[in-house]
């Protein structure tokens, strides 16, 4: 069993000011995301080889599914430093995100949830935005918080590993 808490959006935070911008993910960015490695205990989040995702079926590789659902995140300079999900359910755009390794616990996590966020209302006007994130990973859950969401809820489920 695995631990996740929900998070809610409840309010967009304004006080932040590092430019983010967000464009389509490429098959050369997500290619890119494939080789971003995360040091312990983050290695969950590191995405198989691209060529192994396209032979599996991953959703990530499949150019369709990736413009509707994945875009890309770069700073002020073009460098890309993230991605974003914008998963689609009943009434909620339930957000994913990842930011590169090597910019992690830097203080950009708030920020790019916060456009997340904000691109999230753009996308489906209406709907409640959340994103779920293990319980244990407390970098990415003060982010989160800082970034205006709060936790609705706590649970535990089977995954794979």
């Amino acid at each position: 069993m695995t631990s996740f808490s929900v998070l809610t959006l409840n309010r967009l935070m304004s006080n932040f000011v590092h430019p983010l911008f967000i464009v389509p993910l490429s098959e050369d960015f997500a290619r890119e995301v494939c080789g971003w490695r995360y040091p312990p205990p983050y290695e969950l989040y590191s995405w198989p080889d691209w060529d192994q995702m396209v032979l599996d079926g991953y959703e990530f590789a499949d150019s369709t599914i990736r413009a509707e659902q994945y875009r890309g995140v770069v700073d002020e300079t073009g460098e890309r430093i993230g991605f974003l999900q914008f998963f689609p359910l009943e009434g909620v755009t339930r957000l994913g995100m990842g930011l590169r390794p090597d910019l992690c616990g830097k203080g950009l996590g708030a920020v790019m949830a916060r456009k997340a966020a904000e691109e999230a209302r753009l996308i489906r006007p209406g709907c409640r935005v959340d994103l779920e994130v293990l319980i244990w990973n407390d970098r990415a859950r003060k982010a989160y918080l800082k970034a205006g969401f709060i936790i609705d809820d706590d649970y535990e489920r089977s995954t794979p590993t």
